[in-house]
């Protein structure tokens, strides 16, 4: 039998045919996906024993379009494109929206259909038609040349986060940043391994789980078909909007129970900041994961849990960071703090961290002490040569405890473990500095061992990101002065 990583590795074998055309790495996916997309409903049935296929139009479905050959075929997939886009079914436009093909040649169209055409889809849907997808998308952030790999967070990573934070039916889960949905589609699969498939559950919780349990908003067009194709081929009605999270539209997103993201690093685009109106701490800064850190607070109900990776200057930036982390402190009880290895967001220099937190039903004081778990220091040099694994994370999931909002019995692991308790007293005396490290850290002589060619120069571009970020961030700081010594120069000029 075939399994789902032969017909992942057949399908990323395709890509030399897009290639051919002109397609970038960038593009590959995309194009795919338009393509899978429309072969896939015509291969899965719904709930009821009806073909997908039917919210198509009658006249655009893969049948017609397999069958047709040369320009005349190119020619249909173009005006297929576009009808697609005006669907009546909301997921179909989502997906279809502004879709172009970048094929020139009839013959490498044909070359793609025939050979999705002869994939083994009966296998492909027996291991499920998700995996195969969520491979597919595996393969194109792994590799370097895409540079996919910001929209896709490490599945072992994903995975030991939901686990942890114990997504339950009935429950708003969001993400504000989703990306290709792998948290979404992870807490989905988390929900129906414990209920049978959502059959344990009422005929309306079960429609409550496919339609309205899961939300949030994706910036990115093209990342945000692939979600949406992600998400219905885990059997999960839309509930990504391609918006932008730290604009108004951000303030229509659903209050959650939880929330779980990777929102993405750097700066807003030209600088810009949030225009969001209730947004009070990062008003006014262009630090895009400080903004979203208030989004997430704002966002959660009250009780509500979150998990949300961040960068390490979320932990240590003066002025609006240290504001933001005092009224965080606050607001949520900031329970724990996983301190991540480099080199997992195949970028080897970014250093990143997963706050997880839940919202008080107050407004002060919520947070009495707070347990850090320092993965990084005297850990391997993760890359292609050592990928992160599940097994990785075994001693943190030990350590956190069986509770959600970290109220299992912890023991601390010494000064000379992995795992500690600062106190709130404590990290008041540190300015609320939560970049807590007591472990000699070991990253350069980890990176020293690595001799994948790719891995070396990943290591290479992250340090040098990690320090045009900290450029911009302490370019960010002192603007305001340059502005007013312009503008008291300007005037002495007059």
């Amino acid at each position: 039998m075939t399994t789902t990583s032969d017909i992942v590795a057949k399908l990323w074998g395709l890509c030399n045919v897009l290639r051919d055309d002109g397609v970038t790495y960038n593009e590959y996916v995309t194009e795919l996906t338009y393509l899978l997309f429309l072969k896939m409903m015509a291969e899965v049935s719904d709930r009821d024993g009806q073909l997908r296929e039917h919210r198509l139009p009658e006249n655009y479905r893969w049948g017609i379009l397999a069958k047709r050959e040369g320009m005349d075929q190119l020619d249909y997939y173009k005006a297929m494109l576009l009808e697609l886009g005006k669907a009546k079914d909301g997921l179909v436009r989502s997906i279809f929206t502004d879709a172009q093909t970048r094929l020139r040649k009839p013959t490498n169209l044909k070359a793609l259909t025939s050979n999705i055409d002869q994939l083994d889809w009966f296998s492909a849907r027996e291991e499920g038609l998700g995996n195969l997808y969520e491979g597919l998308l595996e393969k194109n952030a792994s590799d370097k040349k895409s540079g996919a790999g910001q929209y896709f967070t490490p599945r072992p990573l994903i995975d030991c986060i939901v686990r942890l934070m114990q997504p339950q039916p009935g429950e708003t889960v969001q993400d504000p940043a989703a990306g290709t949905a792998g948290f979404l589609v992870a807490a989905d699969h988390h929900i129906k391994s414990k209920t049978d498939d959502l059959y344990k559950l009422s005929p309306e919780q079960a429609h409550f789980q496919r339609n309205s349990a899961f939300v949030g908003a994706e910036l990115v067009p093209d990342t945000h078909r692939l979600c949406m194709m992600n998400l219905l081929l885990h059997g999960i009605e839309g509930g990504v909007e391609n918006i932008d999270t730290l604009s108004p539209d951000g303030e229509a997103l659903p209050r959650a129970d939880l929330i779980l993201t990777n929102p993405p690093f750097g700066t807003k685009k030209g600088g810009g900041r949030p225009t969001r109106s209730d947004f009070s701490v990062t008003a006014d800064t262009s630090n895009k994961q400080l903004a979203f850190v208030e989004h997430i607070v704002r966002a959660l109900k009250p009780g509500g849990r979150a998990a949300v990776v961040v960068p390490d200057n979320v932990l240590f930036e003066d002025n609006t960071g240290r504001r933001l982390r005092t009224w965080l402190l606050d607001l949520c009880n900031l329970h724990t703090i996983l301190r991540l290895p480099t080199g997992i967001f195949y970028a080897q220099g970014v250093k990143t961290n997963v706050l997880f937190f839940q919202r008080g039903k107050t407004d002060k004081g919520n947070t009495s002490a707070v347990w850090v778990y320092d993965m990084r220091a005297n850990m391997p040099a993760f890359g292609k040569t050592r990928p992160l694994t599940v097994a990785d994370f075994a001693d943190f999931e030990t350590a956190y405890g069986s509770n959600p909002n970290g109220r299992a019995e912890r023991k601390p692991q010494g000064e000379e473990g992995r795992w500690r308790k600062f106190t709130r007293e404590a990290i008041t005396a540190r300015n609320d500095n939560l970049d807590i490290t007591w472990l000699r850290d070991t990253e350069t002589e980890a990176e020293e061992a690595l001799t994948e060619p790719e891995d070396i120069a990943a290591a290479i571009i992250g340090h040098l990101k990690a320090a045009l970020e900290e450029i911009e961030a302490l370019s960010e700081e002192i603007e305001p002065d340059s502005v007013e010594e312009a503008a008291a120069v300007a005037e002495a000029a007059e």
